[in-house]
């Protein structure tokens, strides 16, 4: 079986990290993986950067990535705002997120569900020339609120779909889940929206995410994220783990009979390369009070 992942290590692998890393290494990273063949890159976000300062430069970073053929590049945007934002930046491929917990939507995105998804909604039906997919936070389990009732993550899903968005990705985003709970709220938004396609965003506090991806790839789930070096987190989401590493994964698959057209010793450089940067990057400059 194909299975395609997209790597997040230059948008969800470096926001949580204490670190600000220039615009020219995050363009070096980039082709660092399309070098290995990773064909869909998550390159940044169009956030708040008072909040999320290391994804400042996101319309630079766009602006300079490689040209090679066949690469998706996507930005995440939480808000309207930020969908614009992406769209002035010359972003074709946008990921729009809303969290399926409350508490967690007011941390993240400083708003409610509901609000959040209105917002959106609007600025999709605005921007007809961009390809959309769609993120869904705390998918399975929340830092505040704990388990998500698949009833109330389906209803999430159904708002997506009612903007003409297909392409929606869950996220354990504690990365604490149990395969097996994970799989049964899988299974249930696929029966009541069998047509619609899902991936899967995992992160991985337990070592359990591997054998989720198993589960997954069984039922027929192709699509995955992960990030270089397992780097990653939610700044907004206490107790977040890393992301799945993209090399671990690799290899999982490939042990497991399954293509993904990504070299592993390329990878291994790119991994390399990523964690070299990181180390060598400058802090996050504290945030200086006002004047007066």
């Amino acid at each position: 079986m194909k299975v395609r992942i997209t790597d997040v290590f230059l948008r969800d692998g470096l926001q949580d990290e204490d670190v600000v890393v220039s615009t020219a290494d995050k363009l070096a990273i980039a082709e660092a993986l399309v070098a290995a063949g990773v064909d869909r890159i998550e390159a940044g976000s169009f956030v708040n950067p008072k909040k999320v300062p290391q994804m400042g430069d996101a319309p630079e970073v766009f602006a300079g990535l490689p040209g090679a053929g066949g690469i998706t590049y996507t930005a995440l945007a939480l808000n309207g705002r930020g969908i614009q934002r992406a769209v002035d930046a010359g972003v074709r491929h946008i990921s729009v997120v809303t969290s399926a917990s409350q508490a967690h939507s007011s941390a993240n995105a400083g708003q409610s569900i509901e609000d959040a998804l209105a917002s959106l909604g609007e600025e999709v039906a605005r921007h007809p020339q961009a390809e959309f997919v769609a993120g869904i936070s705390t998918a399975f389990t929340c830092p505040f609120e704990g388990d998500i009732d698949p009833a109330y993550l389906l209803r999430v899903v159904r708002a997506f779909k009612a903007m003409g968005i297909s392409n929606i990705g869950l996220a354990d985003t504690l990365g604490t889940t149990p395969t097996d709970r994970l799989m049964a709220s899988l299974d249930y938004v696929r029966a009541a929206e069998p047509d619609l396609t899902y991936y899967l965003h995992l992160h991985n506090a337990h070592g359990q995410a591997l054998a989720t991806v198993s589960a997954a790839v069984d039922v027929g789930i192709t699509n995955f994220d992960a990030a270089l070096g397992g780097f990653g987190g939610c700044p907004f989401a206490p107790g977040a783990h890393g992301n799945i590493a993209t090399e671990e994964l690799v290899r999982h698959l490939h042990a497991g009979g399954h293509e993904t057209g990504i070299d592993e010793q390329r990878l291994a450089e790119a991994v390399s390369l990523a964690r070299s940067i990181v180390a060598a990057s400058p802090a996050v400059p504290a945030i200086q009070p006002a004047a007066g």
